[in-house]
């Protein structure tokens, strides 16, 4: 079990600016799968940096099982053999192929049994076709592929990732994402993902984290944060929000209808694949609907809200 316990931290201590991160409380079991999310600054890849203790806490504990995470005060090296952790920036040895550069940390004792782990993580990160490859003529995607199977190598028991899918291309982001997050609960290897991508979420968080002014403001499953959001930023996370006489409503649960109270002009249509999100002005504020088709603009629309499931 990994323990964060009521933990502050600031990058100047000496400063009177508020902390990045203000007494931050939390639990995550074994093989348990969390994603941490929150606006651009607010502090998600500190957290993972503090875990990992790549910097010393001001206040608070930090415990994976019985072993407390210290920083660079108590660590000559930062780190533990039992975490790893994939930062944006990937550190990888750029003269050598991908398969050393996986393969870096493992025995050479044991040549067969290395190979076929290499082999093995080449799968999961779909990287088959590059074993021989300098890692200097990877793309920046192709390179992070690489980091997330080297972290894996000697199979963690906690990994922690940050922004682990950024530098893929939707082409391939999906089918990689259901492999290293099925490889992960496989394995039961206990996973924290720091992103601001909700498809890195759903399917595959079993909760979510969410930071804001600091503090944890939400900390529960994705099912019950999107059907039961407190508060317009928590709800923003899974699509288009609107604000209707304080209740917050998506935008899929907006339909037009012959006639209602809501009563809205249509400002503009964006195509959105199976469905068209629509604009509008309803008394001086914009909201926003999913309809079926494009609507003129300028057009006199009647909403009513579907009933929640």
């Amino acid at each position: 079990m990994l323990k964060v316990e009521n933990i502050t931290f600031t990058y100047n201590v000496k400063s009177t600016d508020a902390p990045v991160l203000n007494t931050i409380d939390f639990t995550v079991n074994k093989g348990e799968h969390i994603s941490i999310i929150g606006e651009s600054g607010s502090g998600k890849s500190t957290l993972l940096k503090l875990i990992y203790g790549e910097y010393d806490l001001n206040e608070g504990q930090i415990f994976w099982k019985d072993k407390e995470i210290l920083g660079p005060k108590y660590n000559l090296v930062v780190g533990y053999d039992f975490m790893k952790y994939v930062a944006q920036e990937f550190d990888l040895m750029p003269f050598i192929t991908v398969e050393e550069n996986i393969g870096k940390h493992l025995s050479n004792f044991f040549p067969e049994e290395k190979k076929e782990r290499v082999q093995e993580l080449l799968t999961v990160v779909e990287l088959q076709d590059f074993v021989k490859t300098k890692v200097k003529t990877l793309s920046g995607g192709q390179k992070q592929r690489v980091a997330l199977a080297r972290a894996l190598a000697k199979q963690p028991e906690i990994i922690l990732l940050d922004e682990p899918f950024s530098h893929i291309d939707n082409f391939q982001k999906q089918s990689l994402r259901r492999s290293v997050f099925a490889y992960l609960k496989e394995k039961n290897i206990t996973c924290l993902v720091a992103t601001h991508d909700r498809e890195d979420v759903l399917g595959y968080a079993d909760r979510m984290l969410v930071l804001h002014d600091s503090k944890i403001i939400a900390n529960n499953s994705p099912q019950e944060l999107y059907r039961h959001p407190e508060l317009p930023l928590i709800a923003s996370f899974f699509g288009e929000v609107n604000v209707l006489d304080n209740v917050i409503v998506f935008a899929h649960q907006l339909k037009s209808t012959d006639s209602s109270d809501l009563k809205a002009i249509v400002l503009r249509s964006y195509f959105k694949g199976h469905y068209y999100l629509i604009e509008a002005d309803y008394q001086g504020a914009i909201i926003r609907f999913e309809h079926p088709t494009a609507l003129e603009k300028n057009r006199e629309v009647f909403l009513e809200e579907i009933k929640r499931q």
